[in-house]
């Protein structure tokens, strides 16, 4: 089963766009995991067990695992998402870009070391910077398009092209994904929801094609708006990613709830919210 087949299927099991996002802070941790050496692994495999049935994708930030020396802790919960819910897509948010041989060794940490779904890619250095990924056809590529942060402006504003057909540069790399690049079908954008006008725009340009939507929860993305500018007609397409909001959730200590009861609770509360608008 390919990445795209495996997204379009947990779509529709758990009925949610919902991506969680696996960043853990160490600092953040629960007092009880505090200073354990398998910390960052118990604390994910919580999380992921309390809501794997209303995620859609899992997505862990490669960073927050490299740099406490955890890698094998990352290893062990793309080994753990594969083995105990492997109909829901790995995302291995690690942002690469890089050429030749380089970008061939970044393909097989994705795809043999952690052995995910599908993996973040920074498209600036052109095509030759994706070719070795697309050469695992059953996995994804998914291209940095307009990301959430403000920064982001600074160059994907950036007009390109001849005369009067210049636009900005966030709409060349849709374009490209779209229609010259995705031969294989592989291909899916980073797009944030704290620009809904512009997510319509990438919508409009890719068609069907898969989009990671970051930038709901901690940073302040609106859920309508983002379901409004990017669904489908199928009212699917996107993976809707939440880090902090779910990872960080307040437990309700008058119920009795733990760190992983609260995640679950806002996980639902957050899929729930966006299937609100979905059709």
């Amino acid at each position: 089963m390919t990445f795209i087949e495996k997204l379009s299927s947990a779509w529709s099991a758990n009925n949610s766009l919902l991506c969680v996002g696996l960043d853990p802070d160490v600092k953040r941790f629960p007092p009880h995991l505090q200073g354990q050496p398998d910390s960052i692994f118990s604390f994910c495999k919580a999380i992921i067990d309390a809501t794997a049935d209303v995620a859609c994708a899992f997505k862990p930030q490669i960073a927050y695992f490299a740099a406490l020396r955890a890698e094998d802790q990352l290893e062990a919960i793309c080994l753990y998402l594969r083995e105990k819910y492997p109909h829901i897509p790995v995302v291995l948010d690690a942002k690469r870009g890089d050429i030749g041989a380089t970008a061939e060794q970044y393909a097989r940490e994705a795809f043999e070391r952690y052995g995910a779904d599908a993996v973040t890619l920074n498209p600036y250095m052109g095509f030759d910077s994706i070719a070795p990924f697309l050469e695992w056809k059953d996995r994804g590529v998914i291209l940095l398009c307009r990301t959430s942060n403000p920064g982001g402006s600074d160059l994907q504003f950036l007009k390109v092209g001849a005369g009067g057909k210049q636009v900005p540069l966030y709409q060349h790399v849709a374009r490209l994904a779209s229609e010259e690049w995705n031969t294989s079908g592989q291909c899916a954008l980073v797009v944030g929801a704290t620009f809904p006008q512009e997510l319509a725009q990438v919508r409009e340009i890719v068609g069907d094609m898969p989009l990671l939507v970051p930038g709901i929860g901690a940073q302040g993305g609106d859920i309508q708006a983002t379901v409004a500018a990017g669904r489908t007609v199928s009212g699917t397409g996107m993976m809707i990613n939440s880090s902090r909001a779910i990872l960080y959730a307040k437990p309700d200590l008058t119920t009795g709830e733990d760190f992983a009861g609260a995640a679950q609770r806002v996980a639902r509360e957050t899929c729930d919210a966006i299937n609100l608008h979905r059709f």
